[in-house]
């Protein structure tokens, strides 16, 4: 059928329109496709070659060499030592648990240990898949060698050679530097912004004494290496690294020749000492026993070897020289003396009448010698150490000032120094009590405050400090770290404290006589040798009450009892007496009396650090020779044998 001319324009005419509109949307698409790709391609070009780049190069932390730690000498304590592990990257390594059970076919990783392994390897592909995760540590050269063979077969999986934390004087240390040891959930539950360094599992940090108290030091900073790696995940090349810093060095102040005499001298008694250098504040030895192997904790200490620790009686994970408080006993009779001295309450001739006892309260307060001891003066009253004195002392007194004094004398003060759980003791006063127990000091809180027993506590730490400040007069303050990266720390020689000088002449007279006299308590355990005489104080710390019944029928002899329920024994000591260069404090856990187990002891360390070494026979008492003969070559045999087997182990 023919279309008249004017529907054939009409028809024409719409599909002209038609044209233009789909042309025009053609157009338009065409040109935003076109605008699209320009910016993908020309815009956008660095962000998607820097994502091709990280598909095939992976950017990984450097752990930082931890700083190390050496004695006063340069003796290592603390050293970093090469180790060989397997790690593996989790976001290389695609499917964990095969590439991990390919792993086990070549060497052996202990059934124990490989389920709490790839809990964390499925954590840090959580949290930080980029980061290697430590497989096996301590891994022999064949087992790398084992590894290196089938990597393509591995991926992800790499051998490394790292660092690791040894002690190579083993427990002659352990409670003051402690041990590091794997980073733990806890670990990082306590830092609001934990370096990513700590999320490596594995991760090697301070747990315990200096190595915990100086973690940030001692850590270091990481670096950063760029490797390149296929499509497996094998590294075929390190494209670039930035090294981290290394941790600090820190130079301690202790002997590692005198710690590691003091060790052997108390060998397995459940006991302490510290020597202070009167001059510095410098601690030369911090001994607590019995000690433990820090090695252990290293890379994780067996279960069976941590139950032995803990369930040790004697308690060898303690640090008893900071850790330990104990009343004080007859050692704190000094300060209940200079409280009185300083008040102008007594002189050097004013006598007390002793008879074994004191009734205060309608209570007798016992001497340790049930005669009595007659009419004593100062001097007689701690060379004898008099209970009925002190008692008569304190009450003219009172405790509020003798607790001032303690105080003066570094009691009942939380020394600041770098170790664990450093406790700060008790010197109690009226507001103390009122505080914390809601009732009224009592005058036979007093008394007992007086020779150290009832609330009274202080460290072995504190009581070497109190000798020291006796000693010199100025205000003494124990310094653990010499050096930081050669920077030398501050002393801690201390100023005057602003006492009499005649009142500190008077006690260390009467300390004197204590070690030197025929009469004193510490007479058996005094040095010959005039250049080097020792002042000192016996203290027994009483662990229990002597009942009225046990009392009637003579007391029941310490020795008889359980081991746990005997007396503490302690002596505190500096050397020599005219200008003395060591203070010295021992406590001996249940150990008895203080003036037959830990004066013996002290005068032994005193004598090993006045000497730098063994000393002649001729500073004994010639009664003592023979023993003390058998005594050091039995020592010198067991440290000889203990360092010739730190040396094989090395």
């Amino acid at each position: 059928m023919r279309r008249n001319p004017r529907e054939l324009a009409s028809l024409q005419t719409r599909t002209s329109r038609r044209a233009v509109l789909l042309g025009s949307a053609m157009a338009a698409f065409s040109g935003g496709l076109a605008l699209r790709m320009r910016h993908l391609q020309v815009d956008q070009a660095d962000q998607f070659r820097l994502l091709a780049e990280e598909n095939r190069i992976n950017i990984r932390l450097i752990p930082p060499e931890r700083g190390e730690i050496f004695d006063r000498n340069g003796a290592t304590i603390a050293k970093n030592t090469p180790s060989y592990r397997i790690v593996i990257v989790p976001e290389d390594a695609g499917d964990i648990d095969a590439v991990v059970a390919r792993l086990t076919k070549l060497i052996d990783i202990p059934e124990e240990d490989l389920e709490d392994t790839l809990e964390a390897v499925r954590r840090s592909a959580r949290q930080a898949p980029f980061l290697p995760v430590t497989l096996a540590d301590q891994v022999t050269w064949e087992d790398i060698s084992k590894v290196a063979v089938n990597t393509p077969a591995l991926p992800g999986i790499t051998p490394e050679v790292g660092l690791t934390r040894v002690y190579p004087q083993e427990g002659a240390f352990a409670h003051v530097v402690g041990y590091v040891g794997p980073v733990s959930d806890y670990d990082l539950s306590k830092m609001e912004d934990p370096d990513q360094l700590l999320r490596i599992p594995r991760f090697q940090i301070g747990k315990v004494g200096l190595e915990a108290r100086q973690e940030e030091r001692l850590r270091g900073k990481a670096g950063t290496k760029r490797v390149e790696v296929n499509a497996t995940g094998r590294v075929m090349r390190e494209l670039d690294r930035k090294e981290g810093e290394s941790g600090a060095d820190l130079q301690l102040t202790v002997d590692s020749n005198l710690q590691g005499y003091i060790q052997a001298r108390l060998g397995r008694e459940s006991a302490s000492a510290v020597v202070i250098d009167c001059e510095s504040g410098d601690i030369v030895a911090c001994a607590s026993a019995p000690t433990f192997d820090p090695n252990l904790f290293v890379r994780g200490i067996s279960v069976a070897d941590y139950r032995g620790l803990t369930e040790d009686t004697y308690r060898p994970l303690a640090s008893k020289t900071v850790q330990g408080i104990y009343p004080p006993g007859s050692t704190f009779k000094v300060i209940t003396a200079m409280a009185a001295l300083e008040e102008g309450l007594i002189g050097p001739d004013d006598t007390v009448w002793c008879p074994g006892y004191l009734e205060v309260a309608g209570r007798r307060f016992h001497c340790w010698k049930r005669g009595g001891h007659g009419h004593v003066n100062l001097e007689n009253s701690l060379k004898y150490s008099c209970d009925v004195y002190y008692y008569d002392l304190a009450l003219k007194v009172g405790i509020d000032k003798i607790s001032a004094m303690a105080h003066r004398f570094g009691l009942g003060v939380r020394h600041d120094l770098p170790m664990s759980a450093v406790a700060a003791g008790l010197a109690p006063n009226r507001a103390w009590k009122q505080r914390v127990h809601g009732q009224d000091w009592l005058v036979g809180d007093t008394a007992n405050a007086s020779i150290g027993q009832g609330y009274m506590l202080a460290s072995p730490l504190q009581l070497a400090v109190m000798s020291a400040r006796i000693a010199t007069g100025r205000s003494v303050t124990p310094r653990l770290i010499k050096s930081i990266d050669g920077v030398e720390e501050p002393s801690g020689a201390g100023e005057d404290m602003g006492l009499n000088e005649n009142n500190l002449r008077k006690m260390r007279r009467a300390m004197y006589a204590v070690s030197n006299d025929r009469r004193g308590t510490a007479y058996r355990s005094r040095i010959i040798e005039d250049a080097f005489r020792m002042a000192g104080k016996t203290g027994t710390s009483q662990v229990r009450n002597i009942t009225a019944d046990e009392r009637a029928r003579g007391v029941i002899r310490n020795e008889d009892l359980p081991w746990e329920r005997r007396d503490h024994a302690l002596f505190v000591c500096f050397a020599p007496y005219v200008a003395p260069k060591y203070a010295v404090s021992v406590v001996v856990e249940h150990g008895g009396g203080g003036s037959s187990v830990a004066a013996p002891i002290a005068r032994d360390v005193m004598l090993q650090a006045l000497y730098k070494g063994f000393p002649p026979l001729e500073a004994y008492p010639s009664a003592d020779r023979d023993r003390v003969k058998a005594q050091q070559e039995r020592l010198s045999r067991e440290m000889r044998h203990a360092e010739g087997e730190r040396s094989d182990r090395a």
